[in-house]
């Protein structure tokens, strides 16, 4: 833990204060619940399901459709703190299916449910299938899911939403943005939270994530120079799940509160910083083959081959922000958390017309890009994509 907050430019856990200033009653809640983990075993999923477990609840149960991270997630609590009294389980069902429907009607008896399933990379949204795919995990399993805990009297839905959700460039973060309008709906139905964070880092799939592989697999480090971002590590997000599940009032959105312990960090400053706890020194490299080609000498003199250039593909926003200048905040209950409060507001029409336009297109299998792209524009105004054709995909 020291040395991940080393490599991101911090000291110490950004939650701390928080948790030990409400320990008390987190422990005697998650001690008298049941709770199930929808997406529990992608790196944030595997966090809150670990802050859950160590505190003993009544039940656990974790849904993810990867197999082989589950495997992993078992492994990892087993290692780190054993065996709880209550009923702990997992299972690798894809959430969209019948499968997971009929595993509901059996077991589906739970206080608190929290969905970190997602499809959560800008270059998921390149092609017009995974783009669907986005929508109907993103969006429509988590209706779905809420509508399925309201029928079973389910006391509390959390959500993971996303800081690219806040005036989004993309359609991964305008997808979160549209699920969280989704879950206004619902809102009055069931008690709903749900945070807003920084990436997390070197979560499954993330750019710090895949330096570990490129030093597996001896090869050079690439990253953006121009963009910057907030990080928590692993555990923190899986904390800030956790409070904003537990302490969330109806419709709150948790975020980590900006301060001296939580700055703004490019993707390069991180690179340099994590190859010198490896024992490297960056060795910066004008273009991809002089990168490939230096890998065969330069390890040896504890020197790594980077790549660091400007960012130039669809969806990258060069900032980061949890709010906009229009929704109201609560900044005083927590020391390091944040409180974006919302009212009950949404527009029925527009709902019922995105559900019915794209139902409509996965009955007749076709659809193009544009098409969805203008479905968006009508549901998020000041939807800004910029479309530069040209994604992550097409860089190494």
């Amino acid at each position: 833990m020291h040395i991940m907050h080393k490599i991101i430019g911090r000291s110490e856990g950004l939650f701390n204060l928080d948790i030990n200033n409400n320990e008390n009653k987190l422990t005697k809640v998650v001690n008298n619940s049941r709770f199930l983990v929808l997406g529990g075993a992608g790196t944030i999923g595997q966090s809150v399901t670990k802050e859950i477990f160590k505190r003993n609840p009544q039940k656990l149960h974790v849904v993810d459709i990867s197999e082989n991270n589950l495997v992993e997630l078992v492994r990892d609590l087993r290692s780190s703190f054993g065996y709880i009294n209550g009923e702990f389980k997992t299972f690798a069902l894809d959430i969209g299916s019948i499968e997971y429907d009929v595993f509901w009607e059996m077991d589906g008896e739970y206080d608190y449910i929290l969905n970190l399933s997602a499809l959560k990379h800008v270059r998921s949204e390149k092609d017009p299938y995974t783009l669907m795919r986005m929508i109907k995990v993103n969006i429509f399993n988590t209706d779905k899911t809420l509508q399925q805990a309201i029928e079973k009297g389910v006391k509390k839905y959390f959500c993971v939403s996303t800081d690219k959700a806040a005036n989004p460039v993309n359609m991964m973060g305008a997808s979160k943005r549209i699920m969280e309008m989704f879950i206004h709906r619902r809102s009055k139905d069931i008690e709903v939270s749900m945070a807003r964070f920084a990436n997390v880092a070197f979560s499954d799939g993330s750019l710090l994530h895949s330096f570990d592989q490129r030093i597996k697999k001896i090869q050079p480090l690439v990253a953006p120079n121009d963009i910057k971002r907030y990080f928590v590590v692993p555990q923190e997000s899986g904390e800030l799940c956790l409070m904003s599940c537990v302490f969330g009032e109806n419709r709150d959105v948790f975020f980590p509160k900006l301060s001296e312990d939580l700055h703004l960090i490019t993707f390069s400053e991180i690179a340099v910083k994590y190859l010198k706890s490896r024992g490297f020194t960056a060795y910066l490299c004008e273009t991809e083959q002089e990168a490939r080609d230096l890998m065969t000498i330069l390890p040896q003199n504890n020197k790594w081959p980077c790549l660091f250039a400007k960012s130039d593909t669809t969806g990258e926003k060069d900032f980061e922000e949890f709010y906009t200048d229009n929704e109201i905040l609560e900044l005083e209950k927590f020391v390091n958390l944040g409180i974006i409060k919302n009212n009950l507001k949404y527009s029925e029409d527009k709902l019922t017309n995105f559900e019915s336009t794209i139902n409509k297109m996965l009955l007749d299998k076709k659809w193009e890009k544009s098409a969805i792209v203008d479905l968006f524009n009508e549901m998020i105004p000041n939807f800004n994509h910029l479309e530069k054709g040209k994604y992550l995909d097409s860089k190494m």
